[in-house]
């Protein structure tokens, strides 16, 4: 899929909201003009529930896959998430990415990086498997870092976590990145429905 694409489903400005709570994802429904939302809680009982809601608000669940309870992190998990209607996912395991891609879903690849060697390694992960997109933690990642993975990816960047203020969220996307996801509901502001 191609980044402006990817980028057009997952946001409609620099912050795509995360949901930790039933609360935090009603909202993010009701009240914001996401495309999308990413989902931080939940296990294999409510996501059907959870998926029927986001379609009755034409929203597509990003699923944190390392954070979700009672499905396999196999290739039969990503299959029965699939039939159950999930388009896309966000993990840390890029085998489990690479499961999602045979199913059709979006794939975001979510990088820790602490060091030169943790971008290293990203890379590294990358160049066997290309996602539709990257995800970056923390959120303050330099402009340098965020270039060398845009040279080398030709992929859309996302960051998260550490991202509390909206000064936060303008330093981030000033240094390239495409759209923060988040927790916090002040910082959905910008995304809000008038």
């Amino acid at each position: 899929m191609a980044s402006l694409d990817v980028l057009k489903i997952l946001a409609s400005g620099p912050v795509i909201p995360a949901a930790r709570s039933m609360d935090d994802f009603k909202a993010a429904l009701t009240q914001t003009v996401s495309p999308s939302v990413v989902l931080l809680f939940g296990d294999i009982n409510s996501l059907p529930m959870l998926l029927a809601q986001a379609q009755e608000h034409k929203k597509r669940i990003v699923l944190h896959l390392d954070l979700f309870d009672g499905v396999g992190k196999d290739k039969a998990g990503i299959k029965f998430l699939a039939r159950l209607g999930l388009t896309a996912i966000i993990t840390t395991k890029s085998h489990l990415c690479r499961f999602a891609r045979e199913e059709g879903m979006i794939v975001v690849q979510r990088l820790f990086l602490m060091d030169s060697e943790s971008l290293r390694t990203g890379l590294n992960l990358i160049r066997n498997f290309k996602p539709d997109a990257i995800e970056v933690l923390p959120g303050s990642v330099p402009a340098s870092v965020v270039k060398e993975i845009q040279d080398e990816t030709g992929l859309p960047v996302l960051a998260g976590g550490l991202i509390r203020t909206m000064d936060d969220v303008n330093h981030a996307v000033q240094n390239g990145i495409a759209a923060v996801t988040t927790s916090r509901q002040e910082l959905w502001k910008d995304i809000l429905l008038t």
